[in-house]
């Protein structure tokens, strides 16, 4: 079968999720992300295909009082309620699930496309899964459920599969580079370089490895070779703003990543990122720093915003950060804010976030960069 063909057999089976009466155990992905929501959003589609639109309906709208963003469960009760007869409350469905999607923040500019995807993926993953029951010789339905595992946040799961789709397509550069991303999501960073060598020896120019290679090689230390491999994506993106920004910002190279920031947040005022990460670049260049926005739509950013202009303090916003990515994202904040009066305590911050062990986040890679710049 060829690959346009096989697209066809994928794409078909997508828009088929729903549609089909199977037996409910025939297309549950195993380990897909594993939430009480995803597994009650699955048993929902069983369900459905088996007839009982009602249990299906109750299912999802269990999913979705769990996990309000949960945009999949919303958009299946729409097509539910769509295939009963209700298109009303159908369109109103699809429309809460679309809003659902531009809200979530993308991952970073500067990753391979998959990286940056957000929210849940079981749709996709119970589709492919579908399909490998017929195409399991293929390589192609193997490589994209293990690229909606991986931005899943499913590493181990999307390993196997890109090791599947290189015994079938040994000199797949594509599943390759794929494999070592879910090498170093799973902290293995030296097995990581040693693929993305390979990846880059067949494609000296692919920017999305040279950006893998250099976050690998910044986890386990290597700020030189990382910072050389991140100089040399910089010189492939032709400019592109977002991209270009991340990688400067990655380097800890202010003046570089300033004028690609002014440009973002002219461009995309819904990411608060942007007016953030602007202000930090203004901050360690010693210059005046554009009056801060409000981010009422991101209560996250509006903490850090008011951190850098000094209407919240350290202790306050360290409280609000709840997750490990946002205590990087702060004690890097804070690091900035003390640099100019305390270099000792900035420094302190710093080593900090690298403490945290995030080595894709931006704030990683820059603090990391600031230590070794304040060391020489």
């Amino acid at each position: 079968m060829s690959n346009s063909g096989m697209l066809v057999r994928l794409s078909g089976s997508l828009r088929e999720t729903l549609g089909t009466r199977r037996r409910p155990a025939d297309d549950w992905a195993p380990g897909a992300n594993g939430s009480e929501a995803e597994h009650l959003f699955l048993r929902a589609l069983a369900l459905f295909r088996m007839g009982d639109s009602q249990a299906a309906i109750n299912l999802l709208r269990q999913a979705t009082a769990l996990a309000p963003s949960f945009a999949d469960a919303v958009e299946a009760e729409g097509e539910v309620l769509d295939r009963s007869g209700d298109s009303a409350a159908a369109r109103a469905r699809y429309e809460e699930a679309r809003k659902l999607r531009q809200k979530g923040r993308a991952g970073a500019p500067d990753r391979h496309f998959v990286l940056r995807q957000r929210g849940s993926h079981t749709a996709e993953i119970v589709s492919y899964t579908r399909v490998l029951k017929s195409l399991k010789k293929y390589a192609l339905p193997n490589l994209a459920r293990g690229n909606a595992y991986l931005a899943d946040r499913a590493p181990e799961l999307a390993l196997a599969d890109y090791e599947r789709t290189l015994k079938l397509h040994p000199n797949s550069m594509d599943a390759l580079a794929m494999k070592a991303e879910a090498l170093s999501a799973l902290g293995k960073y030296a097995a990581a370089i040693e693929d993305l060598d390979k990846v880059l020896a067949a494609n000296p120019k692919s920017s999305d490895a040279l950006n893998a290679r250099g976050i690998a090689h910044m986890a386990i230390g290597h700020a030189d070779l990382a910072n050389t491999d991140w100089r040399a994506q910089l010189g492939l993106l032709d400019g592109r703003p977002a991209a270009s920004a991340y990688v400067a910002l990655r380097l800890a190279d202010y003046e570089r990543a300033l004028p690609h920031l002014e440009t973002m947040v002219r461009n995309d005022r819904r990411d608060a990122y942007w007016a953030l990460y602007l202000r930090t670049a203004q901050l360690r260049l010693g210059r005046p720093a554009t009056p801060a926005q409000s981010a009422a739509d991101d209560e996250w950013v509006a903490s850090l915003l008011a951190l850098q202009s000094g209407s919240a303090s350290g202790e306050e916003v360290m409280a609000r950060a709840d997750t490990a990515g946002r205590r990087a994202e702060a004690l890097f904040q804070l690091g900035v804010a003390s640099h100019a009066s305390d270099r000792n305590a900035a420094r302190a911050y710093w080593q900090q976030v690298l403490d945290l062990g995030q080595p894709a986040l931006v704030e990683h890679a820059a603090a990391r960069n600031e230590l070794s710049r304040s060391a020489s």
